[in-house]
């Protein structure tokens, strides 16, 4: 690092602090300024701040690591998940910001009555707010950690150090100013963390060693551009090309994206996504914001963490497959000139410090909304609810790190969060278009697969290595369990009040046919059509998808895959554009 370097990397800290001071007077006016920015942030910035939360420190070395090992198509293990995405969309933006809540744990609440329903928020309060939210920014730590050793070569022992330096001031710029200044540094955030990344990929696609997209063409093998995983084989036999079981791809492409909570892609919306779509302006924007989000996420965000991925197998071919991740620092330390590194330190700290803040901003929703002002101290003055969120902030940061200190893997930790979710993700769809969902089918879904997670555990102990049950496969098993108990626990229990159904259907307006017996009290016989929702949710997919793969083709020079990804893309995008703005019927009166 020369002293441009560490210029560059002071401004960016000096940056955001005034922007969590400039927002701190607004963001103490009352909760709701605190946790939804008084529902008037624009599309672009919702937006902007969900894809910058879902860029962590940890995201481009695990798309390194993925790329070095088994090829561009690699990311298949995540690109699965845009059709969950553009599911929320269409299905449920419009939704979530009609119902105006606070939180999208409050939303239990209108949604089931009685005590299961009170239980249900207030434990999903600590479970989320609390318990899960450790963990990911515990392993989002544990990135930022490995960056800062890689790099900078700082001893072990010491990274806590830094790490805390870093956490502290993310916490102090959270707790003064709320969603607005959390937004607000997520916006600025992201364009530095793209500026440098796209930056990083352009010299080291450039540097003698790799010489261009033609160089890489040559020096790797073809397998390693394929967008489209081998379904069969073993890794060797593909020469490095990413190779599923069709077991395995269905797991991750058919159940995964539907079937699994998991942060920034819960099925129905939930989590941060949701605090941002309740905090857009109006439906129209709540739907553009998360729009946004898909594109940028999955269009966007990769291709340069791809190109440095493919450099690396270049430029460090001797990296043991545990290390591959490495290799993106590896370049940032070789490769850039000064000034362009602090550029990148600065980059990485923004997209580790912007997903920092999300997570803070929105546990502390659920511990002092959900937990705090719903159980304990309710009716308090809304300063005192400030002052305790400003409190609990500074506490979940404390979390964070003991969290980081007792985990030891990354992708554990991801494997953990995705299977003891599985099966959840179909309740929190299904909630919004069934009447006869309740608390109890809620609380079983959630229960259900930590009881799986658990047998499947214990088995594995007694079976030993050749007979266990591993992830993907594991999901079948769990989810299977997980649809079978919330169903029987369903009908085994009675259903929500009337009269919460009704208020619910009266706010909502959820369409399809599956609430007939609350909308015949509206005087119709079936609810607002979607299957014009439908329509747009799959060309959507195929919109996205071919954006994706467009931009791949453009990138590495593709001709004929440039003129079909652009003609499936606009035909795509204009089916969805009339899809999603034809008219389904007179609107239910209230």
């Amino acid at each position: 690092m020369a002293t441009i370097d560490w210029v560059v990397l002071a401004c960016y800290f000096v940056l955001t602090a005034f922007v969590g001071v400039f927002f701190s007077r607004r963001a103490g006016r009352n909760t709701g300024e605190f946790f939804v920015g008084g529902r008037k942030l624009a599309w672009w910035i919702a937006g902007l701040s969900m894809v910058a939360t879902t860029f962590a420190a940890d995201t481009p070395l695990a798309v390194t690591e993925l790329v070095a090992t088994r090829g561009v198509a690699g990311n298949w293990l995540w690109w699965n998940m845009v059709i969950g995405g553009m599911m929320t969309v269409f299905f449920f933006a419009r939704l979530w910001r009609r119902s105006e809540a606070l939180t999208d744990l409050e939303f239990i609440e209108m949604r089931y009555s009685g005590r299961p329903a009170a239980f249900l928020r207030g434990f999903r309060a600590v479970y989320l707010g609390l318990f899960l939210n450790a963990i990911i920014m515990g392993w989002v730590n544990l990135a930022m950690a490995s960056l800062l050793e890689g790099f900078f070569g700082i001893p072990h022992e010491e990274v806590f150090w830094y790490l805390t330096a870093a956490l502290a001031l993310t916490a102090a710029y959270s707790s003064l100013s709320g969603l607005w200044g959390v937004a607000a540094t997520d916006a600025v955030q992201f364009v530095i963390a793209m500026t440098g990344c796209i930056v990083l990929a352009c010299i080291v696609i450039q540097s003698p060693p790799v010489g261009g997209i033609d160089g890489l063409h040559h020096k790797l093998p073809a397998t390693a551009f394929h967008l489209f995983p081998r379904l069969g084989g073993t890794a060797e036999q593909a020469a490095g090309m990413f190779s599923l079981s069709a077991g395995a791809f269905f797991a991750y492409v058919g159940v995964q994206w539907w079937a699994s909570w998991y942060p920034g892609s819960e099925p129905g919306g939930g989590g941060y996504v949701a605090q941002r779509m309740l905090a857009t302006k109006n439906e129209r924007e709540s739907v553009f914001s998360v729009l946004l989000f898909q594109i940028a996420h999955y269009c966007l965000r990769p291709w340069p963490w791809i190109l440095v991925g493919l450099a690396s197998l270049v430029l460090y071919p001797s990296l043991p497959a545990a290390e591959k991740k490495l290799g993106f620092v590896f370049a940032m330390r070789d490769y850039l000139p000064a000034g362009v590194r602090g550029l990148l330190i600065a980059a990485f700290f923004a997209a580790y410090m912007s997903t920092i803040a999300t997570h803070l901003n929105w546990g502390t929703s659920y511990l002092v909304h959900d937990l705090w002002r719903r159980f304990i101290r309710p009716g308090l003055p809304e300063s005192s609810y400030i002052r305790i969120s400003r409190v609990v902030t500074l506490l979940l940061m404390l979390a964070s790190i003991v969290a980081m200190s007792l985990m030891t893997s990354i992708s554990g930790a991801w494997v953990f969060l995705i299977e003891c979710g599985a099966g959840l993700g179909l309740v929190l769809i299904v909630r919004w278009y069934w009447w006869r969902i309740n608390a109890w089918s809620e609380i079983a879904a959630t229960a259900a697969p930590i009881l799986a997670v658990a047998a499947i555990t214990l088995y594995n102990g007694v079976a030993g290595p050749q007979g266990s049950i591993l992830f993907p496969y594991s999901l079948f098993i769990t989810v299977g369990w997980t649809t079978l108990t919330w169903l029987v626990v369903t009908f085994l229990t009675p259903p929500v009040d009337r009269t919460t159904l009704e208020r619910f259907f009266d706010k909502i307006r959820p369409g399809g046919p599956f609430w007939k017996p609350i909308s015949m009290r509206f005087g119709r016989a079936a609810t607002e059509p979607i299957g014009h929702l439908f329509v747009a949710w799959i060309f959507g997919v195929v919109f996205v998808y071919s954006l994706l793969f467009g931009s791949g083709a453009l990138i590495f020079g593709h001709t004929e895959e440039i003129f079909l990804w652009a003609g499936v893309s606009l035909a795509s995008g204009i089916i969805v554009f009339f899809s999603s703005h034809a008219r389904s019927g007179d609107r239910i009166s209230s």
